[in-house]
């Protein structure tokens, strides 16, 4: 017998025509189920004189207004007295989680023991899609805490009956690598190059270890720093994007987007601009309602809610790989998006210009940028740091010049602001260890506007 493919082969490779049938039996169920059980959603569905049993298919769910983490935030204590995302009895809430509270108080997320099992099929999904089976020994280098990743993974192992290596931080000894011999590491791009540099300073090559893929998680990455790590560990390189709020896509072997568990969550794309929501191919912000099976409940349910990350549909057809779930392309980070001469760009257009192959050659990988405001009205400085594996020898010409052709390549309207000096755009290399976020505890930030 091969490996198993599918988790839920049914649902997985079910036809469009029943599987858009099924998502909007969901979304009815689900829909009249928080009005019913949420302190928020009865409030909300009568200010916006809206009848729940009116929501009967898709294009009604795009009818309805969009919730934000504001809206959690303001609808939780110390704001409110009671939490009105809420939907069951203390009693039936198995675990409570938290959002990091980067951009505030901490949104609060109420789980029962059956949404654990929901979430834990998600990522099984995602792991048998990317090849792993009973005989992986997975390390896991996510943190087991207020955050709901690490421990959704883990569960998801149990149903695949993989070995999990919960470590929790990827600072663990290289004794690790050798004695469990581990055939994948679940971590961040930085993590997995760190811990690559810590097992050749002891003699070892990652690229001969027992590794045989690896699944970044956690952030949004360019294509050319995941190459590199590629490269570096000589083996696959997959992308998973979960979130609290119960979103947990990823890729599949055929790595050409990242499939979207369509049964239960719903994902649209809208453009917050012009207030309406866009079509597939196009790029907006990542729309999430959660879908429940009928009959079933949940501690929390969302409802249009935001993520604030961006992303685009590529394909609503069936995958090579079997699956006939959605894809879409990995999503980034809003509050990582910064404007200037009337163009955006992302901390991962910053990333893509580091990693031109070329540069690594020179340079390690990690970066900082930081965005000033000019002395003239309108000028802005852009300085990239880049740290150097030998600073008598790294090439600052070549790196200053792949990097301004990468992130350049389709934003002519930056390049043109360039070029008149209203944007000047300031290399700076140093050594291993001087970029400033060493000295910031914390999750290091990339991109920093001080402007």
């Amino acid at each position: 017998m091969g490996p198993r493919q599918y988790y839920n082969p049914e649902i997985e490779t079910m036809d469009r025509s029943e599987l858009d049938a099924l998502i909007e039996e969901r979304v009815r169920y689900t829909v009249n189920y928080a009005a019913d059980n949420s302190l928020f959603y009865k409030k909300w569905f009568r200010e916006n004189n809206i009848n729940p049993s009116d929501i009967r298919s898709h294009e009604d769910l795009l009818e309805l207004p969009i919730i934000s983490g504001k809206t959690i935030r303001e609808n939780q204590p110390p704001v409110q007295d009671d939490f009105g995302f809420r939907m069951v009895d203390w009693n039936d809430v198995f675990t409570v989680h938290e959002t990091s509270g980067t951009s505030g108080t901490p949104k609060s997320f109420f789980l029962t023991w059956k949404d654990w099992e929901r979430y834990a099929e998600k990522y099984a999904r995602c792991f048998l899609s990317q090849g792993f089976g009973p005989e992986d020994r997975v390390v896991v280098c996510a943190s087991y805490g207020m955050n709901v990743g690490a421990n959704t993974m883990t569960l998801a192992a149990r149903h695949i009956g993989m070995t999990m290596i919960p470590e929790g931080k990827c600072t663990f000894p290289v004794r690790v690598m050798e004695s469990y011999r581990p055939t994948s590491i679940v971590a961040s791009i930085f993590k997995l190059l760190r811990l690559a540099k810590r097992m050749k300073d002891q003699g070892m090559e990652p690229s001969e270890s027992s590794i045989e893929r690896l699944v970044i998680g956690g952030e949004s990455f360019a294509e050319e720093s995941r190459n590199y790590v590629s490269e570096i560990w000589d083996c696959e390189v997959y992308n998973n994007y979960g979130s609290t709020e119960g979103t947990m896509c990823g890729e599949c072997t055929e790595v050409n987007g990242l499939h979207v568990p369509e049964d239960m969550v719903h994902l649209d794309v809208y453009d917050p601009h012009m207030d309406k929501f866009v079509k597939d191919g196009e790029c907006g912000r990542l729309v999430l309602t959660t879908l429940l099976p009928v009959g079933a409940k949940s501690g929390n349910v969302l409802l249009n809610y935001d993520t604030e990350d961006t992303t685009v549909v590529l394909s609503r057809d069936k995958c090579a790989c079997g699956r006939t779930h959605m894809k879409i392309m990995t999503p980034q980070r809003e509050a990582e998006t910064f404007w200037t001469a009337d163009t955006p760009f992302n901390r991962v257009d910053i990333e893509k210009g580091v990693f031109q192959r070329e540069n690594m050659e020179y340079l390690t990988g990690e970066y900082e940028a930081f965005l000033y405001g000019g002395d003239d009205e309108g000028e802005t400085t852009l300085r990239v740091s880049m740290e150097c594996n030998d600073m008598q020898r790294c090439n600052e010409e070549l790196i200053k010049e792949n990097f301004l052709r990468s992130f350049f390549a389709y934003k002519k309207k930056l390049e043109n602001a360039y070029i008149d000096g209203s944007l000047n755009i300031i290399f700076n290399y140093l050594r291993p260890g001087e970029l400033e976020f060493y000295r910031i505890k914390g999750r290091p930030k990339r991109i920093v506007d001080r402007r």
